[in-house]
C-alpha cells in the first residue's frame, strides 16, 4: 500500500493499540500496520511506506528517538508524529531535530489527534499545548567539537555510541563492527553505566551532545 494508490486516504502505521478503534472511525485514516516494539516499527514502516507513522519515544528493543532518526535516513518521505507520555525537553528536542514533524502527549483527545495526523500528512508541524514554549525556553548549551565525556570513551565505545545514535540495534551494530552481540551489549552497558544514562534513548541524546556526529 502507498499514498499514491489511495490518494483520498491517509495511510497510517499505528503503535498505540488502545486508540486504534477511535481512529478507525475516521473515514480518511487507514491503519495499515501495528508494531509491538521500535525495531519492528522501523522495519514495517520501511516495508509499508505509510504517509504518517505514530511513534512513541520509549519502546522496547529500539527506542523511538533512535527509530525516528533511522527512519529519517532510510525513508525521509515518511512523516513521523510522536505520541507519548514523556514531555522531557530532551525527548522533544531530539525527536524534532531527528525528523519528527509533530509531538503530542497521550492525553490528547482523539479528535485533536486525528486533526494533527491530517496536518502532519499535509506537511504542517504539530506541537501539543505548551510543548513549543517548553523547548524554546529550554537553556541552550555551546559544545566544543568533542567534549571531555567523549574523550573518556574507548575507540570501540565511540563506534558503538555512534551506531546507537544512528538507530542501529545490537545485532546490526555487531554486524557492522564484526563483533559479537554479547560484546556490543557489554559496550552499551558500559556506556550507560559510566554516564548514568537510563536507556538507549538517553545514549542517543548524549551522543548528539558530546560527539562530532551532531546533525
Amino acid at each position: 500500500m502507498s499514498g499514491l494508490r489511495f490518494p483520498q486516504q491517509l495511510l497510517f502505521l499505528f503503535f498505540q493499540q488502545t486508540l486504534g478503534s477511535l481512529l478507525r472511525s475516521k473515514p480518511d485514516i487507514e491503519i495499515i500496520g501495528e508494531a509491538e516494539n521500535g525495531q519492528v516499527a522501523l522495519e514495517m514502516a520501511i516495508a509499508l511506506q505509510p504517509d504518517v507513522v505514530l511513534m512513541d519515544v520509549r519502546m522496547p528493543v529500539l527506542d523511538g528517538v533512535a527509530a525516528i532518526r533511522s527512519l529519517e535516513q532510510k525513508a525521509p518521505d515518511i512523516k513521523v508524529l510522536v505520541l507519548t507520555t514523556f514531555d522531557d525537553d530532551d525527548y522533544i528536542t531530539q525527536a524534532m531535530s531527528f525528523g519528527a514533524k509533530g509531538y503530542l502527549l497521550k492525553d490528547t483527545p482523539s479528535e485533536e489527534l486525528a486533526q494533527a495526523i491530517r496536518a502532519v500528512h499535509k506537511g504542517y508541524t504539530q506541537m501539543g499545548p505548551g510543548l513549543f514554549e517548553k523547548v524554546m525556553l529550554a537553556p541552550t548549551h555551546t559544545e566544543p567539537e568533542t567534549s571531555p565525556e567523549f574523550d573518556q570513551l574507548t575507540s570501540r565505545e565511540k563506534e558503538v555510541l555512534q551506531l546507537i545514535a544512528q538507530g542501529l540495534n545490537n545485532r546490526e551494530i555487531a554486524q557492522s563492527l564484526y563483533i559479537s552481540e554479547r560484546t556490543v551489549k557489554n559496550h552499551v552497558n558500559s556506556i550507560l553505566s559510566r554516564f548514568n544514562l537510563r536507556d538507549r534513548t538517553q545514549a542517543a541524546i548524549f551522543a548528539s551532545r558530546i560527539s562530532p556526529w551532531k546533525k
